[in-house]
């Protein structure tokens, strides 16, 4: 037999092959081709503080972060970070060994999975979930095994039995995303316990994407998992500045955790971006001390947005989720009629001059988030109001 030769070869890797271009580039490409409101992805349409721009223009003017920053992150904002943790949450981090800055939440998530895993440790992760989760699992080698939160009313739930039954003894680590992408759903007090318990009891790795941890609602509360008992130890935290201050662009995310989790992780960070963003890291480090008003504001300011978005879903016929997290709406579209999400996506814009993303995306098992659509509401309330309008015609 001939020997294939280098040109037959693909030239993506088999463990990247089955993510192609992401759901969101495609869904932002049709909103630009067909003039709809983008309520696809996740960014906001306006900028955050005029105040933390400034600081950011400021850093510039002043060469501060011009040329390459330190590598854990510049320490006013690794300081602003540990303050910021401990006077939210009580958590205690030394700025200078259990503090790391990294390109936004994404980055960090990678390299907290490259740095952890071994080839073919399995990896727990509520689905649906975010898009990158799989593609980091599959480049660091691991094994993702889903446990499905299923909807209860009006929100999705954790089975906690489910999630117990799902370890193995090739269980390294889990992956927990609260408040969850795309669900909006924000685990209790008592689940978070419950997952401690179950860490501790099979000593596993903890890593908790956070980025939305200012956005709850309606009396929810947002708790660190490493704030339980023997997880501090055990656990990546994962933030960002994105999300909270509306900087998406700024790409400023970080961790923190015990020395040498973060050292773990700082071990593969280094060979992916090194550093970046070091001006911008200076404007953070000052948001991060924004008063509490602020983060009141800005939480209210995204319920309204919320319970407009959620109306005008439920008037045009949509089963609505409320969430209790996130700035995201995750809708059934079985009630008008329609059970293929990526299909009823493709054609919203035309129909309706609105784009969604369908949250088949986010599963393993797409026919379990198959009729489910997930619309932002992190936009202009007019802009809300004009795709409400839009929609109403469904």
């Amino acid at each position: 037999m001939a020997r294939m030769t280098s040109s037959a070869r693909p030239l993506l890797n088999r463990r990247l092959a089955e993510f192609g271009t992401t759901i969101f580039a495609e869904m932002s490409a049709l909103a630009l081709r067909t003039g709809a409101i983008n309520l696809g992805q996740g960014f906001p349409d306006t900028d955050g503080p005029e105040e933390i721009r400034e600081a950011a223009v400021r850093a510039l003017r002043d060469g501060r972060g011009n040329q390459y920053p330190p590598g854990p992150g510049v320490p006013e904002l690794r300081t602003a970070i540990a303050a910021h943790q401990q006077r939210r949450y009580g958590l205690a981090y030394d700025p200078d060994t259990e503090v790391l800055v990294t390109a936004g939440a994404t980055e960090a998530i990678a390299a907290s999975l490259l740095a952890l895993l071994e080839p073919g440790d399995e990896v727990i992760a509520f689905e649906p979930y975010y898009d990158s989760y799989a593609a980091s699992i599959a480049m660091a080698g691991g094994t993702r095994v889903p446990v499905t939160l299923r909807p209860d009313g009006d929100c999705f739930r954790l089975d906690l039995d489910e999630l117990r039954a799902a370890v193995t003894d090739r269980t390294r680590l889990l992956l927990i995303n609260t408040p969850h992408n795309p669900t909006g759903t924000v685990l209790t007090r008592a689940e978070l316990a419950a997952v401690a318990e179950l860490a501790v009891e099979r000593d596993l790795l903890v890593v908790t994407d956070e980025v939305y941890e200012h956005l709850v609602f309606d009396g929810a509360e947002h708790v660190p998992l490493a704030s339980f008992p023997g997880m501090r130890e055990r656990t990546v935290n994962i933030s960002s500045s994105g999300k909270t201050f509306s900087f998406t662009g700024w790409k400023v995310g970080w961790i923190t955790g015990s020395p040498a989790l973060v050292t773990a992780v700082r071990s593969a960070k280094q060979f992916l971006t090194y550093v970046s963003a070091g001006p911008l890291q200076y404007a953070v480090a000052e948001a991060l001390a924004l008063p509490e008003s602020y983060f009141t504001g800005f939480r209210e300011d995204m319920r309204v947005k919320r319970d407009l978005l959620a109306a005008g879903l439920a008037d045009a016929g949509f089963r609505v989720f409320k969430p209790s997290g996130t700035y995201f709406v995750t809708t059934d579209i079985r009630p008008l009629g329609e059970s293929d999400g990526f299909a009823f996506c493709r054609a919203l814009p035309e129909r309706a001059g609105v784009v969604a993303v369908p949250n088949a995306v986010f599963y393993d098992h797409r026919e379990a988030g198959a009729p489910f659509v997930r619309f932002a509401f992190c936009k202009r309330t007019e802009v809300l109001q004009k795709a409400a309008k839009r929609l109403a015609g469904l």
